[in-house]
């Protein structure tokens, strides 16, 4: 007889954070991320660095997500981790950690795709979204517009032709000289200064109304910097007005996209998800339209970024969605790694 209640443990390891998290079902118990700060002076992440901490952290963080939650390993029900995209080395440590506490303990596990986690997440919100719905899946390295009919049951409208929207922030934060990561850098300047100050361009695509790109934005920027002799005139007041005209130029090109869709699909119900929905221009921007009848939905801060809890909750509605349970029995022997998102698979 299946158990109503699940206890599922969770990991997610797919770039350079650690984290694992424990959820009864769809509600979160506990949410342990270890940020790694080593990167910051690389401008980047650095694959190999990533790897080794995830391996001499994961025990810590498994064992303090489980003390959280005021559980022990026997409690557990369910165990799940990302399988795929992400950073090849990063996701066999939390894969194989996962699949060897499967195998051990002999409990289902759970492969999930770390693209749907995003996707998923604002379903921990208590208001979640309802059947169809738009998702906005935007981070450092995915840009992805996507028609959610039912419970993976998926249709990808557009995604970036070069660069991801946050990747965009982290190379003009760099291109300022504000540091990595960029992104919340730019928000947070962008706040203080006057995004009508210079008019960047909103790419258009031609032949291809929902997909992205945000390489011509980046490169109008470095013109601008080069032209306005950025260099030699850089004060505070200069970054806030950069960075509230290219935010505002590459949220209103998201936001384009999306309202598009909405209205050609019909659809009143908008998710936002992935690190750049922390956003805050991005936030306000979309809660401008809940008063026309759309429904916004974005996840809390902690659940916008890479975190387990999003692993664990798509994790619950995999396993309650599939007719085949002794499949992921056998899961933690059979499950590989990818390091890049199948978009056919998805």
């Amino acid at each position: 007889m299946e158990k109503d209640k699940l206890n599922i443990l969770a990991f997610e390891s797919s770039c350079d954070e650690t984290s694992a998290a424990v959820l009864q079902n769809d509600k979160v118990l506990s949410n342990v991320i270890l940020s790694q700060e080593y990167h910051k002076s690389f401008g980047g992440v650095v694959p190999e660095i990533a790897s080794r901490e995830h391996l001499r952290r994961i025990t810590d963080m498994t064992e303090a997500s489980l003390k959280k939650a005021s559980l022990e390993m026997g409690d557990i029900d369910l165990i799940a981790a990302t399988s795929e995209p992400g950073l090849i080395g990063a996701i066999l440590i939390g894969l194989n950690y996962a699949k060897s506490l499967s195998a051990a303990t002999g409990k289902p596990f759970v492969p999930v795709n770390h693209i749907h986690a995003h996707l998923y997440s604002p379903f921990i919100n208590e208001t979640k979204p309802e059947f169809p719905f738009i998702s906005l899946i935007v981070s450092g390295g995915h840009t992805l517009l996507v028609l959610v009919e039912d419970f993976f049951k998926h249709k990808i409208l557009g995604t970036t032709i070069d660069d991801a929207v946050g990747e965009a922030f982290d190379k003009v934060a760099k291109m300022m000289g504000l540091g990595y990561p960029g992104g919340p850098l730019i928000d947070k300047y962008a706040k203080d200064g006057n995004p009508e100050f210079h008019k960047f361009p909103v790419a258009i695509i031609k032949n291809a109304k929902y997909d992205f790109s945000f390489s011509g934005i980046k490169t109008s920027v470095l013109y601008y910097l080069r032209d306005s002799n950025f260099s030699t005139l850089k004060n505070e007041k200069l970054i806030s007005d950069i960075s509230a005209s290219f935010q505002h130029a590459a949220v209103k090109t998201l936001y384009n996209k999306v309202k598009k869709a909405a209205k050609e699909f019909g659809v009143k119900d908008i998710a936002i998800s992935g690190g750049v929905s922390a956003n805050t221009y991005l936030k306000k921007m979309f809660k401008s339209i809940e008063g026309n009848g759309y429904r916004i939905h974005i996840p809390d801060f902690i659940f916008t970024t890479d975190n387990a809890a999003m692993i664990g909750i798509t994790a619950y509605y995999k396993y309650k969605m599939s007719k085949d349970k002794d499949y992921f029995l056998k899961e933690s022997l059979s499950v590989k790694a990818r390091p890049r998102l199948d978009y056919n698979n998805f």
